[in-house]
């Protein structure tokens, strides 16, 4: 398997095991999430998609791999200004209510439809929780960044290839 189909492969482990790792964290644990917390579970599904299809078609496409770099790439960047965001901006107000998050998650319908997943319980105070001493939004942050510098690894090395 050659490098780039490694980083797409996972980037896909990577957001998989994020998204896992929030579900368990609100279902097992009783976390509460807020708009901004919900966002960026559809970011990382998002995210995992693009890189599973690129790392299955990316040895019967050509841009297959190159596309999914750069659209998980893009979606990474996205959910570094979301985790961001949450942590040094709403995380510190009494509500995120009306907020980019808030209005897309509910707009969308997301939240109703798929409560288990999407639902939005708390307001970004309340949801700032630690997690060994660093906050969440921060591991957010890490992991959105991780997944960046992978997908910018996997489109040099297509780039070179």
């Amino acid at each position: 398997m050659t490098l780039p189909r490694r980083c797409l492969l996972l980037i896909f482990l990577l957001s998989t095991a994020g998204l896992v790792v929030a579900l368990l964290s609100q279902h097992v644990l009783g976390m509460r999430p807020c708009a901004w917390c919900v966002f960026q579970r559809l970011i990382l599904l998002a995210v995992a998609a693009s890189s599973l299809l690129g790392w299955l078609l990316g040895t019967r496409a050509r841009t297959a791999g190159p596309l999914a770099a750069i659209v998980s790439g893009a979606l990474g960047l996205g959910g570094i200004v979301s985790a961001w965001y949450q942590y040094s901006v709403a995380a510190v107000q009494f509500s995120c209510e009306q907020t980019f998050a808030d209005r897309f998650m509910s707009g969308s319908g997301l939240d109703a439809a798929l409560p288990w997943l999407f639902g939005i319980y708390a307001t970004c105070m309340d949801a700032r929780v630690n997690l060994l001493g660093i906050e969440y939004a921060l591991w957010g942050l890490g992991l959105f960044a991780a997944i960046t510098v992978l997908s910018v690894l996997a489109l040099l090395k297509h780039v070179r290839a």
